[in-house]
């Protein structure tokens, strides 16, 4: 994402980078892991490894970029075609906000209970919701809270015989809203596992003040970019070979009427033909074919063009 090449730096002497001449001594945005080495995933091991008789789908990380093992991502991670992204379980330890967004965006693993401690994890979260509801009804403060609403209700009405409490609506509803602080105030739990990110997940991140500053101290702050995504760089990928691939001979077909299309066909025909032949001929003899060769053998195709040309007479109903 950040890499450079270190040519022209500390690590090579007497060596200038032609990109860059005045580069630095060190390359601060360069971190090597393990994948340099040829080493990947949790286990650390080559891919692939001839030692390694499980069949296994390996997964990049998108916030480390290492490659991972699908069984050492401490869940089992959903079909291929149902998530999009996948942030390992190191990179979560590290993005700890990502937990709140993981309840209500991530995909869900498919994990399988592994003990009653986990079990009790999620039992403990239910049961503490609803005994918070019977003690709202028991005490009243459910009922409480209602009447409360209803007069906030009011109050955010537009009101016609103020205008200062008109304005004091408008300056509350501008404030900016938290979207980390809204889920973090909401129950969600923490697990040792990698999570996996559905399309256009990145875009339901909160970008407030406070957010992009934790996303920079992280430096995490290309989560927030769509086009940083795995998906977007295998778009582009794929729009550049297709480019690559393209024929310019069809692209100018394409912009010609019948006519010219079959005439420049016959050229095209004829050049590649007479060209082929002429350069057979080095070939058999063992010659090199110089400038001069190829200038001699354009200004002969050029001339019979024209005594073709010249004897043809076209006429237009």
């Amino acid at each position: 994402r950040n890499f450079r090449c270190d040519c022209g730096n500390s690590k090579f002497k007497n060596l200038q980078c032609k990109l860059l001449p005045e580069k630095g001594k060190v390359n601060s945005g360069n971190k090597y892991n393990d994948n340099f080495y040829g080493l990947y995933c949790t286990c650390k091991r080559p891919y692939p490894d001839p030692e390694d008789e499980i069949p296994d789908e390996m997964i990049q990380c998108i916030v480390c970029e290492d490659w991972f093992h699908g069984r050492h991502l401490g869940a089992v991670p959903p079909e291929s075609g149902d998530f999009h992204e996948m942030v390992c379980q190191a990179c979560m330890n590290h993005c700890h906000f990502l937990w709140a967004y993981a309840s209500q965006l991530a995909v869900p693993a498919l994990t399988k209970v592994n003990s009653l401690e986990d079990e009790g994890i999620v039992l403990k979260v239910e049961e503490g919701e609803e005994q918070r509801k019977e003690i709202k009804k028991e005490s009243g403060v459910e009922h409480q809270e209602t009447k409360e609403e209803k007069k906030m209700e009011q109050f955010n009405e537009p009101s016609t015989s103020s205008g200062s409490t008109c304005a004091e609506v408008v300056t509350k509803s501008e404030e900016p809203v938290c979207k980390l602080k809204e889920l973090r105030s909401k129950p969600f739990l923490k697990k040792d596992t990698a999570t996996f990110w559905p399309l256009n997940w990145r875009s339901k991140l909160c970008t407030c003040e406070d957010c992009l500053k934790m996303y920079s101290e992280l430096e995490v702050q290309f989560l927030t970019d769509e086009c940083d995504t795995v998906l977007a760089y295998e778009n582009k990928g794929t729009s550049d070979q297709e480019t690559e691939r393209r024929d310019p001979l069809m692209d100018t077909l394409n912009s010609m009427n019948r006519v010219q299309q079959v005439e420049l066909i016959c050229e095209y025909n004829d050049l590649k033909t007479e060209l082929t032949d002429y350069l057979r001929r080095f070939a058999d003899e063992g010659t090199v074919v110089k400038r001069e060769d190829i200038q001699h053998f354009f200004e002969e195709f050029q001339s019979r063009k024209r005594r073709r040309t010249n004897r043809m007479q076209y006429y237009c109903s």
